[in-house]
């Protein structure tokens, strides 16, 4: 298939030529009027699960992958809560050859901090280190600061990044959405801004100790925000990530639905205003979706007992091409920079990620029945937006196209 007169983003820059994709099965190239689509860099998350091992009744590899795949993502990287925890090369195995077996693009694993993800003992960082990414606990915060050094130290002798999910436990006080203003007027157990920002004060004294390159998870205060751009400013070797959902929702826009529970919670107007302008102003280094489905009853128990985790592969680029970029918010090349770019640098990945088709005037609504992901919990259900996913192609393979939505074309 030949896209004639296509846009294509190359190096910051939009340029329209003629781009042959072979989709197979086929002898005489097809040429389609594709001067509506973009092809853009396969895109990075930093931030998935993935759920294999383990709990496969919630999402596969497979079934994550093309999720992956159908949002414009080419790399992905799976967080560890998994069982059994990847806390050594013995129990990263499974993961590792689950990949190798049904991933549809590329799944780089992270090995988990300390071992079962208890923070007590550290995990075999050594042995794991040739085969993962970075070193996790997500889902849960290291709370012992002594153990987090240690980590640390560890991990920058073996070259490695720590990714932080900072939660300091003893101030959730059985909390489940943010501590504001729809807590309140409905009765929710809030959880506190500080759970969040205490740790990462913690920790970016701990980097100012060790010199380990340090990366925080989903940040959703407007003090993260703040204690970031500081650290920054020192030359402290931080990055940081956020969401689009903490982007584009406040705390106002709560329902009493599980589609609106994760963890960190979606916070303040004040955060969210806090957070676009650390996106506008490079203290948030890249956009990374939290991927983290559940299956439809354990989402489906309101706020208050739901599991948290939404799914966002399959929505991220179109969200926020319509709320950031088409409002001026952002431009095209910060977005491609927060979804490609920074991400591939930061985490040394190679920034030949493939790359994906989308058409930039296809408008359509969320829906979760469309979704490849076997989770189906999204905040944005019903939400219109711009840019639908037309192909993506790891380099090597098509990972997924959209047979009945690209043009049928004219043989050449």
């Amino acid at each position: 298939m030949v896209f004639k007169n296509t846009q294509v983003f190359r190096n910051g820059v939009f340029s329209r030529s003629d781009v042959s994709v072979s989709l197979g099965g086929g002898v005489s190239p097809i040429g389609v009027d594709a001067s509506s689509f973009v092809i853009l860099p396969g895109f990075v998350d930093v931030h998935v699960h993935l759920r294999e091992p383990g709990f496969s009744y919630k999402e596969t590899i497979r079934s994550g992958s093309l999720a992956a795949a159908h949002g414009g993502y080419t790399v992905v990287c799976a967080m560890p809560n998994l069982n059994p925890v990847p806390d050594s090369l013995e129990n990263l195995r499974p993961e590792l050859d689950a990949i190798e077996k049904d991933a549809v693009v590329r799944v780089l694993p992270y090995g988990a901090i300390t071992q079962g993800e208890k923070g007590e003992m550290l995990a075999d960082l050594e042995a794991m280190a040739p085969y993962v990414v970075a070193f996790s606990d997500d889902g849960k915060g290291v709370q012992n600061p002594d153990r987090m050094r240690e980590a640390m130290k560890r991990a920058k002798a073996l070259g490695k990044l720590i990714v932080a999910h900072c939660e300091d436990n003893s101030l959730l006080h059985g909390g489940y959405i943010h501590d504001g203003a729809y807590a309140k007027a409905h009765g929710h157990r809030g959880i506190c801004s500080e759970s969040e920002w205490r740790p990462i004060q913690r920790d970016l004294e701990l980097v100012r100790e060790t010199g380990c390159g340090y990366h925080v998870c989903h940040i959703s205060t407007k003090e993260s925000v703040a204690l970031i751009r500081k650290a920054k400013a020192e030359g402290l070797n931080v990055t940081c990530e956020t969401g689009p959902h903490y982007l584009l929702l406040d705390d106002s826009m709560l329902e009493e639905d599980g589609r609106f529970k994760m963890n960190p919670p979606i916070r303040g107007k004040a955060d969210r205003e806090a957070l676009l302008e650390g996106l506008a102003d490079g203290t948030i280094d890249m956009i990374a979706t939290d991927h983290a489905p559940h299956s439809p009853e354990e989402k489906s128990r309101g706020l208050e007992k739901s599991a948290m985790g939404i799914v966002g592969l399959e929505t991220a680029f179109s969200l926020v091409y319509t709320g950031l970029v088409k409002t001026g918010i952002i431009s095209m090349n910060r977005l491609m920079e927060l979804l490609h770019d920074n991400p591939c640098r930061r985490f040394g990945i190679p920034q030949n990620t493939g790359f994906t088709v989308f058409d930039l005037n296809s408008t359509y609504q969320i829906d979760p029945a469309d979704f490849l992901s076997a989770g189906k919990a999204t905040p944005f259900t019903g939400w219109n937006v711009k840019g639908r996913c037309l192909l993506t192609s790891t380099g090597e393979t098509i990972a997924w196209y959209d047979a009945d939505r690209l043009p049928k074309g004219e043989t050449l």
